[in-house]
């Protein structure tokens, strides 16, 4: 699903799930918006647990996850603070909610995915609608779109978490766009995206000028900088604003339109870039998209099919190159490789 249909497409399953919450138990939204995690303690066909927080799992937005059971259990990082557990809770009531209704279950139908992008956007757009009311978000975020001193402001007169402002800021960006709530460090605690790919929960963005000089000064920064998804791939350059959170740094990107310059000329979309490789198997210089292999951290070779770890397959050396190369390289019944034959 195309990212900007998909964000308006989690919109419409948030608002189709508070109907359903307050069907089942009326009064609940408002429960929920002043302690979701004590409130949910309570339901008694829930059972809520908690549990140590894996910083490195990238499977959701949150820290967190959900088992249909039974019992249905919603299971919460322990070490995060009260409000980040809170809109974790929301996300993975979420999860129940949609899997247990018919109703909410059909937006999934005609997903080539089955659902599991637009279920995991609801569940974060369902936390930040419980959270963070439309008339209080319309007093701190600009019709223009978000700057990151903004959010902050937001977050700061809320009782809701970081990622609930987030997700909210996210639906506020005037262009294609992130908004990413980094640590200290510069890793990516949480991120909402609009209209561009999702950067993956503890993505290390240090390296990038931008975000590097706002961790090494005030954690105040602006300028222009691509994101890092993984294994050195980089996303379309973007106009950055970033701000101090208490402890963490909240950062705006925008393809164009940024709130904060007056004027902001689109951004030149060269698509994502990926690292240069030269195999060391075969010597062939090529790029890749590809997953890094765990070991060598090296994306296998279009050309031969090998990373850079020691061969563990049979090689056979062509008679024309005189290269050793895995039997891949060669036709069925042919002694020379697939460059000579």
């Amino acid at each position: 699903m195309v990212n900007h249909v998909l964000a308006a497409a989690a919109r419409v399953q948030a608002a189709a799930m508070v109907r359903e919450l307050e069907a089942l138990r009326p009064g609940a939204s408002e429960l929920l918006a002043q302690g979701a995690l004590a409130e949910l303690r309570t339901w008694a066909e829930l059972t809520v647990v908690d549990v140590d927080e894996d910083r490195e799992a990238q499977g959701c937005s949150v820290a967190g996850a959900y088992d249909s059971g039974p019992p249905p259990r919603l299971s919460v990082a322990a070490a995060a603070s009260l409000a980040r557990r809170d809109f974790t809770a929301l996300h993975e009531l979420g999860h129940h909610l949609q899997t247990n209704s018919f109703a909410l279950m059909e937006a999934f139908s005609g997903e080539p995915d089955g659902g599991v992008l637009l279920e995991d956007a609801a569940c974060d757009a369902f936390a930040a609608e419980i959270l963070l009311p439309a008339s209080l978000v319309d007093r701190h975020l600009d019709v223009k779109g978000p700057d990151a001193s903004a959010i902050a402001q937001l977050w700061q007169t809320s009782n809701a978490s970081r990622m609930a402002v987030c997700v909210r800021a996210a639906q506020r960006l005037p262009a294609p766009g992130h908004i990413l709530l980094l640590d200290r460090a510069g890793r990516l605690v949480f991120g909402a995206s609009h209209s561009l790919p999702p950067l993956p929960r503890g993505s290390r963005q240090v390296d990038i000028p931008v975000v590097d000089r706002a961790v090494a000064g005030s954690g105040r920064a602006r300028g222009q900088t691509r994101v890092r998804y993984r294994d050195g791939i980089l996303g379309r350059e973007l106009h950055t604003d970033i701000a101090p959170m208490d402890g963490y740094l909240v950062a705006v990107l925008v393809a164009d339109s940024a709130p904060w310059r007056a004027f902001t000329p689109p951004t030149l979309d060269t698509g994502p870039q990926s690292l240069e490789y030269i195999c060391a198997n075969c010597d062939e210089e090529y790029r890749s998209f590809e997953p890094a292999c765990p070991r060598c951290r090296v994306p296998s070779c279009p050309e031969c099919g090998r990373c850079a770890c020691p061969s563990r397959v049979a090689e056979r050396q062509c008679p024309s190159c005189f290269t050793l190369h895995p039997s891949r390289m060669f036709s069925p019944g042919s002694d020379r490789c697939l460059n000579c034959a």
